[in-house]
């Protein structure tokens, strides 16, 4: 599967880099007991962390915060997927096991701290963009709105905008019957390649490991 990133977003944010996973063949279901378990634990750490951290003060969080800033959205109106996890956790609202796709989707992403996407292959066409969102552009969001993707971030195939950093579309929704799927990792630039590179091929091998089936990954940039 083609990943291009588009000039226009490249202009706003030159820096930009994101990893991409294929999966092919994977079994979706009930999380293992060790994936709920590390989760709820991982939950609980991050919040007594929070108890004398701002949620701003994670590295990862802040700079997707300034990434919004460069293409014209305001983060304290338009947070990244990743805060709004953190803000949760900071409540005590913590994240409820769904399947194993999205709750292995958010412990990376917790533990990350970027934007994560988690997206059903078979339900997108063509190639895939990352771009900035048009003015007339929008989607129903896994968060049940009616979400306008102007100047946001977003991913696209031949249909249109599917994903973005900010939230997702119900249209590229995982299930359990999913059995190919893409992975989108709005990766940190700061980290440079090789960092982002390990961490995309570590967050694939355990996904895998989960989900049996096949995997393969790349990173696509801006330079």
């Amino acid at each position: 599967m083609e990943i291009h990133i588009a000039d226009t977003l490249c202009q706003h944010v030159p820096e930009f880099i994101a990893g991409a996973i294929c999966y092919k063949n994977i079994q979706v279901g009930t999380s293992p007991q060790m994936l709920k378990g590390r989760l709820q634990l991982f939950q609980e750490s991050i919040y007594v962390e929070l108890d004398d951290k701002n949620v701003t003060d994670f590295a990862g969080i802040n700079e997707w915060r300034q990434i919004f800033k460069q293409t014209g959205k305001d983060p304290n109106r338009y947070r990244h997927s990743a805060e709004a996890l953190y803000r949760r956790i900071k409540k005590q609202n913590y994240l409820q096991p769904i399947h194993s796709a999205i709750d292995l989707n958010n412990f990376f992403s917790l533990q990350y701290e970027v934007p994560i996407g988690i997206y059903d292959a078979d339900k997108l066409t063509g190639s895939i963009e990352i771009k900035l969102g048009g003015e007339t552009e929008e989607y129903v969001g896994l968060n049940g709105r009616n979400n306008s993707l102007a100047n946001l971030i977003v991913t696209a195939d031949n249909e249109g905008p599917f994903g973005s950093p900010f939230v997702d579309s119900q249209r590229s929704a995982v299930t359990t019957e999913t059995e190919n799927a893409l992975q989108i990792i709005y990766l940190q630039p700061s980290l440079g390649i090789e960092k982002n590179k390990k961490l995309t091929e570590s967050l694939m091998n355990m996904f895998l490991q989960i989900h049996g089936g096949e995997g393969s990954y790349r990173l696509a940039n801006c330079q």
